[in-house]
């Protein structure tokens, strides 16, 4: 049996902090943008103390307006700071993994990904030395994306253990225009997080596995290793429970 993490914004994990300790779950905690200056280490701590079940973390970093691959190097100074800030957080918590957003936008770089590359490498070798320092692994996940090279070119760039994907369900059944097989073909060995959800492809309406469109079953039939981490990102409680049934049905059978 797979126990997923779940993913919970910061600030709804007060709301929700009964279920998920009576559930006993396993959590992506989502450290948005707007929040970021407002907290500080004592506050971290304070969380660590209140899981006091000792959950399996992973941390969805901030990304709003951040670009690790900006051209301009007081934007990517910026972003550098804040995914610094994330991995103190994530120390505190002691967690597995970090999940960070691409920033890669095929038209906004005027579909040349060799520029966004270039600045990508600054900023991830940094945070990479950093996290690998701290134990703490770093998953980049796919956003618009519509195939995988360039996350390829970044994995074999990186050329890190430490450094990974995370293959998002939601998002390639909503931009990808190549098939599935192709993204695993191009990014399995570098897989070790996945984040699950569904959408009928015309919004990322972040639906419980199966209310929507995508192939889970060709999914698991190529990613089959139980030992990576299985994120459910579905946006209500039943939604939730709902996809860890589902999720397990696969590996059951």
């Amino acid at each position: 049996m797979i126990k997923p993490h779940v993913h919970v914004p910061y600030d709804s994990l007060k709301t929700y902090l009964n279920f998920i300790k009576q559930e006993g779950l396993d959590l992506e905690i989502y450290f948005g943008t707007r929040r970021f200056d407002d907290l500080n280490k004592a506050d971290i701590v304070k969380l660590r103390e209140q899981l006091d079940y000792n959950p399996g973390i992973t941390i969805h970093a901030p990304f709003m307006d951040l670009s690790p691959g900006a051209v301009d190097s007081k934007v990517r100074d910026v972003t550098i700071k804040r995914f610094s800030e994330i991995l103190g957080f994530a120390e505190i918590l002691r967690a597995k993994a970090v999940v960070f957003h691409s920033g890669y936008e095929k038209w906004k770089y005027d579909l040349k990904v060799e520029v966004w590359l270039e600045g990508s490498l600054i900023t991830w070798r940094f945070i990479n030395k950093i996290a690998s320092g701290s134990g703490i692994k770093i998953a980049i996940e796919n956003i618009f994306e519509d195939e995988p090279s360039n996350l390829k070119l970044l994995m074999d760039e990186m050329n890190s253990q430490n450094f990974g994907i995370c293959f998002d369900t939601g998002h390639f059944n909503l931009f990808s225009k190549v098939s599935l097989s192709e993204w695993i073909s191009a990014l399995k060995p570098h897989i070790f997080e996945l984040h699950l959800h569904d959408n009928d492809k015309t919004a990322d309406s972040h639906f419980p596995i199966g209310d929507g469109t995508f192939n889970f079953k060709g999914l698991f039939s190529e990613l089959t290793d139980k030992s990576r981490i299985y994120t459910i990102e579905a946006h209500t409680v039943e939604g939730v429970k709902k996809s860890i049934q589902r999720l397990n049905s696969y590996f059951n059978k």
